[in-house]
């Protein structure tokens, strides 16, 4: 049988807890649609290509990390924007859509997701005392230079990412923050690691890391956060009578 979409929104805000979080977009329900679920599609970000997917596959409702309605932007509903509601509205498919609470969670977010793949162990976030910085530390379960962490890195995540070398022969404790989080490099540094993985990079990200010895690796802004949403996904297919289906929308960036 279907589940009602109170449902799902009431298991993904108990099982990811929005409230917790300053974030820069709405986390939740941010398009209604259909009010049972059957399938449930998943992907890093709701574009176009990815609503057009879910609605070829018969999809009920999108869960996406990267969703609509960013502090900042022009809230005129013109353009794509209206291309990708009218799509969502004209096919009554739900949007979900959670940013900070996606990459925070312990188990099924994207930077636990991701340090499993990648073989860390989380020991503790970088900024214990403001949730709105989700980076952590911890410890390779291999320690290893920094070239075979790039080899790594490459054959996980099938993108090879930018590396600046540090100093460290042997990589053992590692920082990491999925997305666009190059500015926790110095946090990062604070916390005695012997280097930073994100997924975007900055012009001045590079000078901090030569200078400061850090190893630094920049893996892909899509690369490392198509993990977390995937796991919530198969976890709300464990807990709830839905089917789940993740699409993998390409982007190097």
């Amino acid at each position: 049988m279907p589940v009602a979409l109170a449902d799902l929104q009431a298991t993904l805000n108990a099982l990811l807890k929005p409230d917790d979080y300053r974030d820069y977009s709405p986390n939740g329900l941010q398009v209604e649609g259909k009010s049972s679920i059957g399938l449930l599609v998943t992907g890093v970000t709701a574009s176009q290509a990815l609503i057009d997917a879910a609605i070829k596959m018969g999809a009920d409702a999108i869960l996406v990390h990267h969703g609509y309605f960013w502090r900042g932007e022009d809230p005129t509903v013109t353009g794509i924007r209206k291309a990708r509601l009218k799509t969502l509205l004209d096919n009554e498919l739900n949007l979900f859509a959670y940013h900070l609470p996606l990459d925070a969670h312990s188990s099924l977010g994207n930077n636990a997701q991701l340090g499993m793949k990648l073989g860390f162990k989380t020991e503790a976030d970088l900024d214990p005392l403001n949730k709105s910085r989700v980076g952590v530390w911890g410890y390779l379960e291999e320690p290893c230079s920094g070239d075979e962490l790039l080899v790594r890195i490459n054959d996980k995540l099938g993108r090879e990412p930018l590396h600046i070398p540090g100093k460290a022969r042997v990589i053992e404790k590692i920082a990491w923050c999925t997305g666009s989080a190059q500015s926790y490099i110095e946090m990062a540094q604070e916390a005695g690691v012997d280097a930073y993985l994100t997924g975007e990079v900055s012009e001045q990200t590079v000078h901090f890391a030569r200078e400061t010895g850090l190893h630094f690796f920049a893996a892909g802004h899509h690369a490392t956060e198509r993990y977390g949403v995937q796991a919530v996904g198969e976890y709300l297919a464990s807990e709830l009578d839905l089917t789940h289906c993740f699409i993998d929308i390409d982007n190097p960036v």
